[in-house]
């Protein structure tokens, strides 16, 4: 999935082991999983070469996408 972290989620994220992520439309920390029971246990966490954006791999709890779908990303398009 992708989603919009700030520095807080960022350190929630880091402290207790579990995705936080920031609401840019609800404007609100959200922990994925509080409501769904589909946590996400952060397994590693990588920056890119510019250090503006991060890749958090992690062993998914159900599913991932608002969908039902484990995963966000399972449109082939070619």
């Amino acid at each position: 999935m992708l989603a919009y972290m700030n520095r807080e989620s960022f350190e929630l994220t880091l402290e207790t082991g579990y995705t936080w992520f920031w609401s840019r439309s609800r404007q609100e920390l959200w922990n994925k999983g509080a409501t769904s029971g589909h946590f996400q246990k952060v397994i590693d966490i990588y920056a890119d070469c510019d250090d503006d954006t991060i890749l958090i791999t992690v062993e998914q709890n159900g599913a991932a996408c608002h969908t039902g779908s484990h995963s966000c990303f399972f449109k082939k398009i070619k």
